[in-house]
């Protein structure tokens, strides 16, 4: 009889090794893909800044033209194909498409170099790290569940898109830090929010296809959380040029 619970005892705790492991390497995946969307955000980010100001023609051409409305596009629409259709994608088509979205949103987001010094851009990234990382961190560790942070997280989401479109017609300079402010607090529990969610998601089991697409929009969620969060930590330091 003690044999038999050592033997169950011993055969629970490697089952448990077995997933620890597998989830450590499902997360590092995750982080993986989303840290290279990042490079590959900041390389196109870079490579458009420098041809709009080595080149006013270039320039504008994409500012100044319809041009610059596909270009705002572009992200949202490649997001919205991926999100809505990553169930009938294989994991490599779905990678694909991931890094294409991150390429895009790099081109979009090149016009900060024209608004932001070098230095201040550089500085808030890893700000923008330092707390990413801390928050997606306790998301991981955490043992509280963050689930009823959910609903809430995505009402004041819509809310703050709205508040977003409001400041742009009035232009107001308080308005706009005040949303700033919101924003980086909601993305910071968005980070956390949905590491946890990443997290629990692996353990419903799945293999193959189902798990690479998993952790694509794993990535796809942390990558967006980074990115709102930078641009708003960033237009909340406000060291313009």
């Amino acid at each position: 009889m003690a044999d038999f619970k050592n033997m169950r005892a011993t055969t629970i705790s490697r089952a448990d090794a077995s997933i620890d492991q597998g989830l450590r390497s499902y997360m590092l995946s995750v982080y993986n893909m989303m840290t290279i969307g990042l490079v590959i955000t900041a390389i196109s980010a870079r490579i458009m800044a420098s041809l709009t100001n080595n080149s006013p023609t270039f320039e504008q051409a994409v500012y100044s033209s319809p041009l610059r409305f596909i270009i705002m596009c572009a992200p949202l629409c490649a997001v919205l194909f991926l999100s809505f259709n990553i169930q009938n994608l294989s994991t490599r088509t779905a990678r694909t498409l991931f890094f294409i979205y991150s390429g895009l949103i790099g081109i979009s987001l090149s016009s900060i170099f024209l608004f932001y010094t070098n230095t201040s851009i550089t500085q808030t990234f890893f700000i923008t790290a330092a707390s990413f990382g801390s928050l997606s961190l306790y998301g991981y560790t955490t043992k509280r569940d963050l689930r009823p942070l959910g609903s809430f997280l995505f009402i004041s989401t819509i809310g703050l898109l709205i508040a977003n479109l409001i400041s742009i017609f009035f232009n107001s300079s308080g308005l706009q830090f005040a949303i700033s402010i919101i924003g980086i607090i909601l993305f910071a529990g968005l980070t956390a929010y949905d590491t946890q969610i990443i997290k629990e998601m692996y353990y419903e089991g799945d293999s193959g296809d189902a798990t690479g697409r998993k952790i694509v929009m794993g990535a796809l969620k942390l990558y967006l959380d980074f990115i709102n969060m930078f641009l708003f930590l960033l237009h909340f330091l406000n060291n313009r040029d």
